[in-house]
Formats: structure tokens, C-alpha cells, sequence
């Protein structure tokens, strides 16, 4: 049973070095794992160019990263528990360096892909081995601010990444997304055999006394791998009209109910499923699933949206998110700050509303938005976001006993990792369904009978005969030019709506706050 408590009755261990220097030693490393996953979207075409591959099969250099890195993410808790945690996390740095390395030198896209592979395998284990780490060092009362620092890190990345490997794959080489790893990494395992060091409390399981569950193992590895794949390449295989994708979600739905059970009855299991018993941390996971829904959803939308209809470059769309990356590292620790006074459901209220307020301003959008109103409308996104995940990572932990940490971890992790591959695969989808919805309901109005149509066409051809076009062609190219505007209306259209499912979607979650266990500021569970 859990009851509320001073934090000082958990003070009996503190680290020997300032905690805030260890909070930057293993942020350090999680922004170069999570850059990593959206860095090297932008230069897909010049691998695919660069190693003799179809553009199809050089996607799998994003998926096999995303199928590897979801499967690490669950387990994490469970290998901790039998490396040891610093042990754990160098061992992840490490593999993510070498194999970052390696990924620079692949000769060939299978060899690139193994590679990545084994880069998504060490980055997985990364994020919960830091949150962990952050949940043990700091007091209840100081861990907003100390998840401010790993918000700064999750949140930014992403978006700045893409305008990063589009910089230096257009100066340098691809390869060189992969070398810049390697520095960060030697510098971070460096650090961290001198500074980190496992609480007391946290006791290592010899292997030779573990019962392994290799049932559990096999089939999340199963399971969390047929998914990602499905919500990686669903939308381009048209989903269930593919036999491929209509077999694996078989395959991933059998084996995640599957594991479900297997491990909720489990002794010794792989995923401590328990966890879901404390109301708040399920509501918690609930929340983050929502916060990657919305955070990686908009990300890929809005730079998309600048580009194929207002005309932007790359590296515009990347600067008109760029203030919204500002406001959340401005903001974060101002909310880390107001943890340690205010209940987090009060912070996640405001939160939630704010980001719901900001998607339903971008249903606002047209075709003649300017660059500031862009810029203005993520950094009013960028408000929401700053408010949710801090609150949510520290109602996550407060009700759990601190040796359940690295677990939860693995799981928070996973929740936002599973709802970004969700959020992107489901915008994309609704995006290019809506928008040949849109242009059917568009073209209805496309009849030679309407005058207005006509009026449009002689005006057009008009004004190119004017230019020297000829009386034919003058026409022919009017038709066009209304049938291009027609497509680029309906695909306005189709984004206002993927912006109103986005709103809907987060203000429907403001009532399951409420769901959470009140908390005093500085208290926390004991058990």
C-alpha cells in the first residue's frame, strides 16, 4: 500500500557528485540518441543515391532503427536489473558510437542497415536508463526541474534534426550524420564511468539465479517489431490491400495480447505489466502515448505543409519551427520550478488545453499564411508541450517505490516512442485520404454550366495569350492552372483536418487528468 510522505524519509542516499552535472552527463547522450531518429530522414535520397538503392529500400534505414530501438525500450528495466544501470547505460553509449561509426563506413545498404540495426539497440536503452537516473538523484521536489533538462533534450531534437542533416548532407556527406555521434559518445561514456554511480539500493541479479523468460522475450522482440514495421510502411503499402502489412498487424496483435497475459502471470517477467496498477503512472503512459501522438504528428505535417503548398525550402520550414524550439527551452524550467509549488494535474490541465488551442489555431491556416503567423503558430504549440512533459515524467514517478524506476522508465519511453510512430502514420494517412475526398467534393463544381468557372478560364487564357501564348495553348494551360489550384485547395483542406484531429484528440484527454492521485508538491509514495 502506498501513503504520502516527506521526501526527506527518502534521502538516505544522495550521489557524491552535484546531481545537476549528472543530469547533464546523461542528458548528454539522450539528445544525440534522439536527434539521431529524425536526422537522417532528409537524406535518404542521397544514401539511396550513394549505395546503388531504390528509394523504397532505403527506407528501411529509418525502420530498422525504429523496429530495434521500440523492442530495447520495454527490456531496458529487466537488463538493468542484471548488468547493473551505469553498467546498462555505457553499454548502450558505447554500442551507439561504434555502431554510429560503422553506419558512416556501410559500403552497402544491407550492411547500413544491420548497422543501424545495432545503433537502434543502443539507443533504445538510453532514454529510460536516463529518467531513472534522474528519478534516484534528485528529490522529489527538485525532479521537475531535473526533467526540464531532459525535456530540453527530447523535445528540441526532433526538431531541429531534420534542418541538421539537411545542412550537413548538403555541405559535407551523409556520412558524416553518423560521425558526429562519435565525439559526443566518447565524451559521454567518459563522464559517466567517473560521475555515475547505482544507488545503493539498486541490487544487481546474478544471471545464474534468473530465470529468463524467453517466451516474453521472443514475443515483445515479435510483437513491438511487426508494429513498428505496420506503422512505418503501412500508409505507403495502402495498408490492408497489402498481404505484407495485413500479416504482420496479425502477427503483432496476436503477440502483443499475447505477452499481455503471459506476462501479467509471469513470476520473473521481461515487462513488469504491475506497474499499470497505480492509476497515475497508467494515466501517465496514457498521456506521453498522447504527447508523441501530437508532437511528432505536427512535426511532420507543418514542414510539409511549407514546403509542397506554400513553397519553402527545407531549410525555411526548418527555421519557422526553429522559435518553437526556444520557447520550450525557455519554458521548461520555469515549469520545472512550478512543480515544486503546484500539484502536476493543474500543469497538465493547462497543458493540454494550450496544445488543443494551438492545433485549432492552425485549422485557421490558408494559402497565403505568412512566415510569422507559421512561426507563431508553433511556438503557441511549443507552450502546450512545455507543460505536459515535465508534469507528466514527474506524476509518472511519484506513487512508484524507487526500485521500480528503471522499469517505468522503459515503459514512459516506449508509450511516446508508440505514439509518435502512431501520430505520423495516422496523419499521413488521413492526409492523403482527405485530400482526394476533398478533391472529389471540389470538382463537382468543375462544369462547363458554371460561370464563374468559365470566367476564371477566360482570364486566365487571356492573360497568357497576353504573354505571347498561343490561342490553343492559352486554354490548355488555363485548365491546368485550375486543376492545380483545385489539388492545392483540397490539400489544404485535407491538413485543416489532420490539424482538427490532432486538437480533439488532446483536449479529449484534459478529463483523464483528473483520473491521477493528488500529490502535494515534495511528497512522494513509499512503500
Amino acid at each position: 500500500m502506498s501513503v504520502a510522505a516527506p521526501f526527506d524519509n527518502a534521502d538516505a542516499w544522495r550521489p557524491a557528485i552535484n546531481p545537476w552535472i549528472i543530469a547533464i552527463t546523461v542528458t548528454l547522450a539522450t539528445f544525440m540518441e534522439v536527434l539521431d531518429t529524425s536526422i537522417a530522414n532528409v537524406a535518404l535520397p542521397h544514401i539511396a543515391g550513394s549505395l546503388s538503392a531504390g528509394q523504397d529500400e532505403s527506407t528501411w534505414v529509418l525502420t530498422s532503427y525504429l523496429v530495434s530501438n521500440a523492442i530495447v525500450l520495454p527490456l531496458s528495466g529487466w537488463l538493468s536489473s542484471i548488468m547493473g544501470r551505469k553498467n546498462f547505460y555505457m553499454s548502450c553509449v558505447a554500442l551507439f558510437t561504434v555502431s554510429s561509426f560503422l553506419c558512416g563506413l556501410a559500403p552497402n545498404l544491407a550492411t547500413l542497415i544491420i548497422c543501424r540495426v545495432l545503433q537502434g539497440a543502443g539507443g533504445g536503452g538510453l532514454q529510460p536508463s536516463e529518467q531513472a537516473i534522474l528519478a534516484d538523484t534528485f528529490p522529489p521536489a527538485k525532479r521537475g526541474m531535473a526533467f526540464a533538462v531532459y525535456g530540453v533534450a527530447v523535445v528540441t531534437a526532433p526538431a531541429i534534426g531534420p534542418t541538421l542533416g539537411g545542412w550537413i548532407t548538403d555541405n559535407f556527406t551523409w556520412r558524416w550524420i553518423f560521425f558526429i555521434n562519435i565525439p559526443v559518445g566518447i565524451i559521454s561514456i567518459l563522464l559517466t564511468s567517473r560521475l555515475i554511480q547505482d544507488p545503493p539500493y539498486l541490487k544487481r541479479r546474478k544471471l545464474s539465479e534468473t530465470t529468463i523468460d524467453y517466451v516474453g522475450l521472443g514475443f515483445v522482440a515479435l510483437g513491438l517489431g511487426a508494429l513498428q514495421i505496420v506503422l512505418d510502411k503501412g500508409q505507403r503499402d495502402d495498408w490492408f490491400e497489402s498481404h505484407f502489412i495485413l500479416v504482420l498487424s496479425l502477427i503483432a496483435a496476436a503477440s502483443l495480447i499475447f505477452v499481455v497475459i503471459w506476462e501479467w502471470r509471469h513470476k520473473d517477467p521481461i515487462i513488469d505489466l504491475h506497474l499499470f496498477r497505480d492509476r497515475t503512472f497508467a494515466v501517465s503512459n496514457l498521456l506521453m502515448f498522447m504527447l508523441g501522438f501530437a508532437l511528432l504528428g505536427s512535426t511532420l505535417l507543418l514542414p510539409l505543409f511549407m514546403q509542397t503548398l506554400l513553397g519553402y525550402t527545407a531549410e525555411q520550414s526548418g527555421l519557422a519551427l526553429m522559435p518553437g524550439g526556444f520557447a520550450i527551452m525557455f519554458l521548461l524550467p520555469l515549469v520545472g520550478f512550478l512543480l515544486s509549488r503546484y500539484s502536476p494535474r493543474w500543469l497538465l490541465v493547462f497543458g493540454l488545453v494550450v496544445l488543443s488551442g494551438s492545433l485549432f489555431y492552425m485549422t485557421g491556416f490558408d494559402l497565403q499564411i505568412d512566415f510569422r503567423t507559421a512561426a507563431t503558430a508553433r511556438v503557441f504549440q511549443a507552450v502546450g508541450m512545455a507543460f505536459l512533459f515535465v508534469p507528466i515524467n514527474t506524476a509518472a514517478y511519484a506513487f512508484l517505490p524507487r526500485d521500480k524506476n528503471n522499469a517505468a522508465s522503459g515503459l514512459m519511453n516506449l508509450a511516446r516512442n508508440i505514439g509518435g510512430s502512431v501520430g505520423i502514420s495516422l496523419v499521413t494517412t488521413m492526409l492523403d485520404r482527405r485530400t482526394q475526398v476533398h478533391l472529389h467534393d471540389l470538382s463537382r463544381n468543375l462544369s462547363a454550366s458554371n460561370p464563374a468557372l468559365q470566367s476564371m478560364l477566360q482570364g486566365a487564357a487571356q492573360a497568357l495569350r497576353a504573354h505571347g501564348v498561343s490561342a490553343a495553348g492559352a486554354t490548355l494551360r488555363a485548365y491546368a492552372l485550375i486543376e492545380g489550384t483545385v489539388q492545392r485547395q483540397a490539400a489544404m483542406l485535407a491538413y485543416i483536418d489532420d490539424f482538427r484531429l490532432l486538437a480533439l484528440a488532446i483536449l479529449a484527454m484534459v478529463p483523464l487528468v483528473f483520473l491521477m492521485k493528488k500529490g502535494k508538491p515534495g511528497a512522494i509514495a513509499v512503500h
